[in-house]
């Protein structure tokens, strides 16, 4: 009798051991992964934080610079239309006092005895039917057919001023949507920012932070250097003055000061001290004023980085600027070569 015997196991292929090998790393992997000890992402070190927060630093900075811009355009909107609705109230005011008079003269008419048709017109409370009936005013006498065209002036008026609230209203509403959508680019890149440097330690934090000091303090050391240069006139003095007295002063995106600023605002707030307006934005301020080469600056001048003219300093002399940096670090004094220079504009 034949003894019973397992079958003996046949040698695998080629791509059947392929896949038996496969499978067999894929499990060791997923244990691996299981067991808590996969191989996690790198961690950056505080040079590589510092430069990612840097490039975060000046996308979000463009980002402010277009939410100002759309700031400054939403708040002219929205003058314009207050100035237009208050310009409908006095007219529409101004056509109801025609047509009562109208109606008064149509109503003595006819305690005489008589009325005539073209002074019915001012009986009718529907504006087509008045329109429909105002035809019949070259008819009137002339002092009736000059009333009524007149009034017939001031509706149509009415209609016009209406038509263009509409499309004020419509570019408005479009000025805020833009704000919304910058403001949120603005809040991603700034959080982003947070937490990269949320993941460094105490020490690596304070350690980036007294880098940044000790260079605003030796940029300060040689700005207050005897023989650095004086501003040229009064108003870029008082400036160049109103910029020293910012120096600590906290970076926040959109704001002009007094006690808070972004680049731009801080240069806006400076000008606006000494008299002279600025506009909000960096890419028209550079406009607003004299291009000058950089070998000709003089305290006053304003000074513009990054080829999107995304950022903006108050030249102060002796290679010098003030300027607000960004959210973590406040109003100080820096090299104008810490940044590529884009150009400069004298608006003083």
């Amino acid at each position: 009798m034949a003894a019973h015997r397992k079958p003996g196991r046949r040698p695998l292929s080629g791509g059947t051991a392929r896949t038996a090998l496969t499978l067999a790393l894929a499990g060791a992997a997923s244990a691996t992964a299981f067991d808590g000890t996969g191989h996690a992402d790198p961690r950056l070190s505080p040079a590589e934080v510092k430069s990612k927060v840097d490039a975060l630093y000046r996308e979000a900075e463009r980002a402010t610079e277009k939410y100002n811009g759309a700031k400054e355009r939403s708040e002219k909107a929205e003058k314009s239309l207050g100035e237009l609705r208050d310009e409908a109230a006095r007219k529409e005011d101004k056509l109801n006092k025609a047509r009562a008079s109208l109606g008064s003269f149509a109503a003595a008419q006819y305690r005489t005895g008589g009325i005539d048709p073209s002074v019915q017109l001012a009986l009718s409370s529907d504006p087509d039917q008045f329109l429909e009936r105002a035809s019949r005013a070259d008819r009137a006498g002339s002092r009736q057919a000059a009333a009524v065209g007149g009034v017939r002036r001031q509706m149509r008026e009415m209609d016009r001023l209406r038509g263009e609230a509409d499309a004020r209203l419509a570019s408005l509403r479009a000025r805020q949507a833009e704000l919304r959508k910058h403001k949120k680019t603005i809040n991603g890149k700034l959080g982003e920012a947070k937490r990269l440097l949320s993941e460094l330690t105490a020490d690596e934090r304070a350690d980036l932070a007294g880098r940044e000091d000790g260079r605003a303090a030796r940029s300060s050391a040689r700005a207050a250097a005897p023989g650095h240069a004086e501003a040229p006139n009064a108003r870029a003095a008082s400036a160049v003055s109103y910029a020293y007295k910012a120096l600590g002063s906290p970076y926040v995106w959109g704001a002009t000061g007094p006690n808070a600023f972004d680049c731009s605002g801080l240069t806006q707030a400076a000008y606006r001290a000494a008299g002279v307006s600025l506009p909000r934005t960096t890419y028209a301020q550079i406009n607003a004023g004299e291009r000058v080469p950089r070998s000709q600056l003089r305290p006053g001048d304003l000074v513009f980085f990054y080829s999107g003219i995304s950022h903006v300093g108050l030249y102060v002399g002796n290679g010098q600027m003030i300027h607000a940096p960004n959210p973590s670090a406040p109003v100080r004094l820096a090299p104008i070569d810490q940044m590529p220079f884009a150009g400069a504009a004298r608006v003083a």
